[in-house]
């Protein structure tokens, strides 16, 4: 299976926009810009989209374990944090942020080690080379 993206560029780095299409189109000549990027623009970003398929590709990773363990997830929020260091134009780390609703017969304790092990077996989670922090919540 392939996914594909695709963006489009014009003009210099500060005063340039481009445009990202997704191959479902849900992301459709969707812009993007230095703005967008590093200050406030209407648009997206590389790491705000980055971020987004973290929170998702590890919301579905728990949903996930916790079927293969015969349990049903109730409603699963995830927020995805990258931090991204502007001086040295890197990303740091992204930190997890999930909040679990209680599902009849799993823990507080079971929840999170379901969690963490999603944390580091979620696509996403492999294909990074970055610092990866969680945070639960199960209530």
């Amino acid at each position: 299976m392939k996914r594909t993206a695709k963006a489009h560029w014009n003009g210099n780095l500060m005063e340039g926009k481009g445009e990202i299409t997704t191959q479902s189109t849900i992301l459709n000549n969707t812009q993007y810009s230095f703005k967008t990027r590093f200050a406030d623009g209407i648009g997206t970003n590389p790491e705000e989209l980055l971020a987004a398929a973290h929170a998702g590709c590890f919301t579905m990773a728990v949903s996930a374990v916790l079927a293969q363990a015969g349990y049903t997830a109730n409603d699963l929020n995830t927020e995805a944090i990258l931090d991204l260091d502007l001086q040295n134009l890197v990303i740091n780390g992204i930190h997890l942020e999930i909040k679990g609703s209680p599902i009849d017969g799993v823990s507080e304790e079971k929840f999170k080690e379901i969690a963490e092990g999603a944390k580091a077996n979620c696509i996403i989670s492999k294909a990074l080379s970055v610092p990866i922090t969680l945070n639960v919540q199960y209530s």
